[in-house]
């Protein structure tokens, strides 16, 4: 498997040794107090990771030998357990939602005791095992006085990774709905995932198409079940940064990171925060909460793939220290002509390991990505064409502000969507963009974020 490594190198004590000896200063940091009066109306979501530090374990004893350091992390995350089911001094509110990564359903004791706990605490649990049997899953827990879970969804990704991710279709009850009428379901897509590590650049299609096959799915329920424009909410480790390709595809599709939107943060600041110390030892900003409210204006999503596949492969061609003069030679390969025809193109994407073997592109994708690059549909691409659809695209960016005033203009369709009223970090340090050292409970950060219902015009509105 491609990420085997990732499990038989993870050496958490190890790991922090090496942060260690890189002296980080631990900071102060007084975390910000939603208004107490919101506290009815306000949602809450909290990210966690759950896997704790581990042997490395090969063959049959793997679960035994597993099996203590599991359960003595849970005696960690029992406290956490109550705190998030008790006052936290956000809002004074409870956690309505827990979106868990690597939750360790292999272990039948700590899956009871997870379930008894949150159970009490009037959660309704629900978990997905990684394909496998790698021991490991998801878990995604709702308080059910606030929610009404109307279909709860699995998605197996079965790629090199062993990855899953599921999909909660929830509508708000009365207590959180200060917007609520007669008329109006006031419903959220919630989804849960984790994704693959990126060990290498050859990782990095897996990883898109990932979240390509999330959104594909959500997008596929929302026309089976006839939804009208919904709040999504995608929560997890992403395992990628604000630099990398998985971020910038979901910002191209009309997503923000909570996170940053309740810090007044741009696509820009990724040193602000950290959430991740991994086992490389290298901090990193990888856990997100993705919002996308009903008003957004959207891209179709194969046109979004496709700049972001494009994006990868000028990635590709730089990182090989092509010119855009010489990136575009490579692609004509042997054409005489002044244009780059198809079969070049399909080999520069296998020279570039971007198909050819089981996890690259499908011959259908790499179709579509050539009937995106060929604007005016000839059958070859010029130099022009080249850079408008490879080098230097010139399809624009959303802003976060950016809505379609007037073509909503005297449209009267209402919706809830959210506001981000707040969000943090636990703990503290990693807001300041350090890892404390003393910090024993995961190799994550928690991320809580408190969103808040609000009315606003709904856009089913999207680019060609």
């Amino acid at each position: 498997m491609l990420d085997q490594k990732h499990g038989q190198t993870a050496d958490r004590i190890k790991m922090r040794q090496v942060v260690r000896s890189k002296n980080m200063k631990l900071k102060k940091h007084t975390n910000k107090n939603a208004n107490p009066a919101q506290v009815l109306k306000d949602l809450k979501s909290k990210n966690y990771n759950n896997l704790q530090e581990e042997e490395e374990v090969k063959g049959q004893g793997e679960m035994n030998r597993r099996r203590p350091l599991a359960l003595r992390a849970a005696q960690k995350i029992r406290i956490h357990v109550k705190v998030i089911t008790g006052p936290i001094g956000l809002s004074e509110t409870r956690g309505f939602w827990i979106p868990c990564c690597e939750f360790w359903l292999g272990n039948e004791e700590l899956v009871n005791m997870y379930e008894k706990r949150l159970g009490d605490a009037g959660y309704l649990n629900f978990k997905l095992a990684r394909t496998n049997n790698r021991g490991d899953g998801l878990l995604i827990a709702v308080r059910k006085d606030y929610f009404r879970v109307i279909n709860h969804r699995e998605l197996l990704f079965n790629d090199c990774g062993d990855r899953v991710a599921q999909l909660l279709h929830v509508e708000l009850a009365a207590p959180c709905s200060p917007c609520r009428n007669n008329d109006t379901r006031q419903e959220i897509l919630i989804v849960n995932t984790h994704l693959l590590f990126p060990h290498d650049s050859s990782l990095s299609l897996v990883r898109l198409n990932q979240v390509y096959k999330i959104l594909q799915y959500v997008e596929s329920y929302q026309k089976e079940n006839k939804l009208s424009p919904t709040p999504i909410m995608l929560c997890g480790d992403w395992n990628g940064s604000k630099r990398g390709h998985v971020y910038k595809f979901l910002r191209s599709q009309g997503f923000v990171s909570s996170y940053d939107t309740a810090h007044q943060y741009t696509d820009a600041d990724a040193h602000k925060w950290v959430s991740h110390l991994n086992h490389r030892g290298n901090i990193c900003g990888v856990d997100f909460i993705w919002l996308l409210n009903p008003n957004r204006y959207r891209k179709l999503l194969k046109t979004s793939w496709g700049e972001a596949v494009f994006g990868m492969f000028k990635y590709l061609l730089r990182r090989a220290s092509l010119t855009e003069e010489d990136a575009f030679v490579f692609l004509k390969a042997d054409s005489d002509s002044d244009c780059i025809t198809y079969s070049g193109f399909c080999e520069a994407l296998q020279q570039l390991n971007l198909t050819g073997h089981c996890y690259g592109l499908s011959d259908e994708e790499t179709k579509d990505l050539w009937v995106q690059a060929d604007i005016d549909g000839n059958g070859v691409l010029d130099y022009k064409e080249f850079q408008q659809r490879i080098w230097n695209p010139t399809w624009s960016e959303q802003k976060d502000d950016e809505i379609q005033d007037d073509n909503l203009k005297g449209r009267e369709e209402q919706t809830t969507g959210f506001s981000v009223e707040n969000a943090v970090l636990f703990p503290p340090e990693v807001e300041k963009g350090m890892w404390p050292e003393n910090y024993s409970l995961s190799d994550h950060a928690r991320l809580t974020v408190v969103f808040s219902p609000i009315r606003m015009p709904c856009s089913q509105l999207k680019a060609n």
